[in-house]
């Protein structure tokens, strides 16, 4: 092991990451901390002007914050991730790690939920059944026994034709918004998850499982990551978008050289030598993100995504690689939009809290499930951002059906301005009374339209989505929510990192362990608590 480290720093391999992401992030330390490569060999490719993907967290106290969405953390099954997380030190306090840091944060701020779902008439519903009928439960359990190989391309609303009821369900309506599923989503995807989050199955109603950062992730997670990382002196490349790779034309697949625009210029190139590496993000689901604000809609344009471009291209020349059409071809079944509200002052949310028995940050989702919208908001413990100052306020919702025509602003989601957006939540809230009073104190509410944000749960073939490491690959990987990780479920950090440490281990031939998949849904424990749940 020791040998292997000493001749890696010998040799001047390069490896070059496509895309900023976790994943990207988590791959170079997993390659200065494992590896003992030098930080100068390690280039990071992003092609947007900040590092951090999909956990973001932006804007100021003038023009408002903006979270395009929370990603939620998990203690019991993001088993890489807090591995990776301990050797991170935290920023704000450096003797200790960013995992130290945000399990002491969640602890101190546990999660439980009182206000999960509510109904038109603004009445807190009783979660505590999830509402099955005797149909429900079978369909359910056949499903966990049903074999992986014969799902290809099932839908969950496929699988549950015969018993509608179940997306009737408090069951469906608290995981379908808790997950972001919509019912054509994936039967893969929908089965990883009843068997990956089988231990929160039972509490799914306060949603006790969500792990908080004490900041918005890109503050929490990103940055001291980026830290880390800088210490290293890892090469960081910003609005550097790669459009191709070349490949050796023998068997097998060995990638030549990368392809890129940066700064006006169309035509660069990096050759890639013998035992340089090359690590893609094959899929972004925040590609085409687009923003508005109080008095602008954010417009939906799902044309040329960045990832799924470059994707498209590299499967097109090597059998492996994937294919992305299933994924980036429907934009109407796949985007969502989020909002983001910034206040003067905590009437709002005093209001909230009142309404919800839910303190800042214990709560969770609230999902107004008779929403035409089918929205859903987080006030996450105040403040949310480092510069956020202590005389404002923040939270963020969701709407999975933007084509719909809202219930009381009657345009679709998509078209509505950011005011509108809260207009609607205030009518949801049954808040109309104070509107004025409430809108007075409105510094900003963004928009933001994601048309991929749900496309790594679309219906698809197993053979759709490339293995970490194709086969026959030399010097290329693939790390994103669009490779192929037996038993593990996507739209997760814990999937960008575990992808991460696969990529690196396995072209670097590392015998060192990855942590595996907690088994869960094989603890009689779990089990029998599951059980009883689907009967309550």
């Amino acid at each position: 092991m020791e040998a292997n480290m000493m001749e890696q720093n010998k040799d001047n391999r390069q490896v070059y990451f496509v895309g900023g992401g976790l994943a990207s992030l988590a791959g170079a330390a997993y390659l200065v901390r494992d590896c003992g490569f030098s930080g100068k060999n390690i280039h990071v490719l992003e092609g947007m002007n900040i590092l951090g993907g999909s956990n973001d967290g932006a804007g100021s106290p003038v023009q408002g914050f903006v979270c395009r969405g929370g990603r939620m953390l998990n203690e019991e099954t993001y088993e890489n991730f807090w591995e990776l997380f301990n050797s991170i030190p935290s920023i704000e306090q450096p003797d200790i790690s960013v995992t130290d840091e945000i399990l002491a944060f969640d602890h101190e701020h546990p999660t439980h939920a009182n206000a999960r779902l509510i109904n038109k008439d603004g009445e807190v519903l009783d979660v505590m059944s999830m509402g099955f009928n005797t149909a429900d439960r079978l369909a359910i359990g056949k499903l966990m026994i049903a074999p992986e190989e014969k799902l290809d391309n099932l839908r969950i609303c496929d699988w549950f034709a015969h018993t509608p009821h179940f997306f009737e369900t408090n069951f469906w309506y608290m995981w379908q918004t808790t997950f972001a599923f919509q019912k054509w989503s994936s039967l893969f995807e929908f089965r990883r998850y009843m068997n990956r989050m089988m231990f929160e199955f039972s509490r799914i109603q306060t949603l006790e499982g969500v792990t908080r950062t004490r900041y918005n992730q890109y503050e929490s997670v990103i940055l001291p990551l980026k830290a880390y990382l800088d210490k290293f002196d890892v090469d960081f490349g910003l609005k550097c978008v790669v459009t191709d790779l070349d490949f050796d034309e023998n068997e097998g697949i060995t990638v030549t050289a990368i392809h890129y625009t940066q700064d006006g210029i169309t035509d660069n190139m990096i050759q890639l030598h013998e035992g340089d590496l090359c690590i893609v993000t094959n899929g972004c689901m925040t590609d085409n993100a687009t923003l508005g604000d109080l008095h602008t809609a954010a417009p939906l344009i799902a044309d040329k995504p960045m990832s799924g471009e470059l994707w498209a291209k590299i499967a097109a020349k090597k059998e492996g690689l994937g294919n992305p059409a299933p994924f980036f071809g429907r934009p109407e079944e796949t985007n969502w939009e989020s909002f983001t509200v910034t206040m003067q002052g905590n009437k709002l949310l005093k209001m909230i809290e009142k309404y919800s028995r839910n303190v800042p940050g214990s709560g969770a989702l609230m999902t107004f499930k008779d929403s035409s919208w089918l929205m859903s908001i987080v006030v996450a413990a105040q403040p949310h951002f480092k510069d956020q100052p202590a005389d404002q306020t923040i939270f963020w919702g969701y709407g999975l059906y933007t084509d719909k025509v809202g219930d009381y602003v009657k345009k679709p989601m998509r078209d509505c301005t950011g005011e509108e957006m809260l207009i609607e939540l205030l009518h949801h809230l049954h808040f109309e009374d104070q509107l004025d009073e409430i809108l007075s104190d409105v510094i900003n509410v963004i928009p933001c339209m994601m048309p991929y944000i749900d496309a790594q749960f679309q219906p698809r073939k197993m053979t759709d989505r490339p293995a970490v490491v194709p086969a026959g690959s030399t010097n290329l990987a693939m790390i994103s929510q669009f490779v192929e990780i037996p038993e593990d479920m996507v739209f997760t950090e814990e999937y960008s990192v575990r992808a991460a440490r696969i990529a690196i281990y396995t072209l670097l031939g590392l015998d060192k362990k990855i942590c595996p998949v907690t088994p869960h849904q094989y603890d009689v424990r779990t089990l029998f608590k599951a059980f009883n749940t689907t009967y309550r």
